[in-house]
């Protein structure tokens, strides 16, 4: 169940990182409103990190968590923010996610 919680914390960094996203591209009211999603989903992820890692090991969560979002977020930024999608970029995000896997795996 907690891995689940890290899963979803991982899926909300990646929408405080889009949301920052947006922030660099409007003004006004809709950057406002943009800044106003990342701090809400900034703390919705730090607080699910926190309940996941009260039973799993802090290093182990820690980095899916953060695999996850920087997997994510380099896959919004080449489909949403235009992004280069280079063989290097698609290389080492594949290392990326095979990392976060057998981190997990041999994870007790």
């Amino acid at each position: 169940m907690n891995w689940l919680i890290v899963i979803i914390a991982g899926l909300f960094e990646i929408a405080f990182a889009s949301c920052l996203g947006k922030v660099k591209e409007t003004s006004g009211t809709p950057m406002y409103l943009w800044f106003g999603g990342f701090i809400v989903t900034m703390a919705i992820s730090m607080i699910l990190l926190v309940k996941a890692t009260q039973t799993l090991p802090i290093g182990t969560a820690y980095a899916v968590w953060t695999g996850i979002g920087a997997v994510g977020t380099a896959i919004i930024g080449i489909v949403v923010f235009k992004d280069p999608a280079t063989f290097w970029r698609m290389f080492f995000i594949t290392t990326l996610i095979g990392s976060i896997i057998g981190l997990k795996a041999v994870s007790h």
